[in-house]
């Protein structure tokens, strides 16, 4: 059984460079799960990122014994918001609004998601795993960049992003996406790769 690499099938979604491009991203199918509060101090987050790679490892097994489909677990992403841009800070987190997903490739559906859900659910117990939904995302046409380096140290990139946004004479639209290419516990900081995205409309 060969094993498929999404990743490189959407190449243009999962790479980028060091200088801003555009692409137009497809709807793509994602686990989801919604929370509040700082990614580094909310007990939320954790429990979101550990019930969705439960559920999305849950599905690739099911995949590749039931449906003769085998490919890789895909980078856990996240989209990032506040209620007010006036309230956007860097330094506190507290008040960021986020959905962390896990894409899904075209042979999981709905059905799969909920069929698997309650074998997860008993080895695991996950008390949150209800609040997973799977659900179709389509940004369309975003300015996309590679960030190198800590997380905290995102500003200077995504201010190159949207200034690239800008110059192409479109406004930001939709969330801020983030996707993590590196795993934070195996890769020294200013290794770390994350991909960020910014949904765009003409002015």
């Amino acid at each position: 059984m060969a094993k498929i690499d999404y990743k490189k099938q959407f190449k243009s979604l999962y790479h980028a460079g060091n200088t801003p491009t555009l692409v137009e991203v497809p709807p793509l199918a994602y686990l989801m799960m919604d929370g509040q509060g700082n990614p580094n101090t909310a007990p939320a987050y954790q429990e979101a990122v550990s019930t969705l790679y439960k559920l999305a490892y849950a599905i690739r097994f099911y995949a590749r014994d039931e449906m003769g489909v085998d490919f890789g677990v895909m980078p856990l992403e996240g989209l990032w918001w506040v209620a007010g841009l006036s309230q956007f800070s860097y330094t506190n987190k507290d008040n960021w609004y986020w959905t962390m997903m896990i894409m899904q490739p075209e042979p999981v559906t709905e059905a799969v998601v909920e069929a698997i859900r309650p074998a997860v659910a008993a080895k695991h117990h996950p008390p949150r795993l209800p609040e997973v939904r799977f659900e179709v995302y389509n940004e369309g046409l975003s300015a996309q960049i590679m960030h190198h380096g800590p997380y905290a140290e995102e500003k200077p990139t995504v201010d190159r992003l949207h200034a690239f946004i800008q110059e192409q004479g479109c406004h930001p639209a939709l969330k801020h996406h983030e996707i993590y290419l590196s795993d934070p516990n195996r890769t020294a900081p200013e290794k770390m790769r994350t991909l960020l995205r910014q949904p765009v409309q003409p002015n």
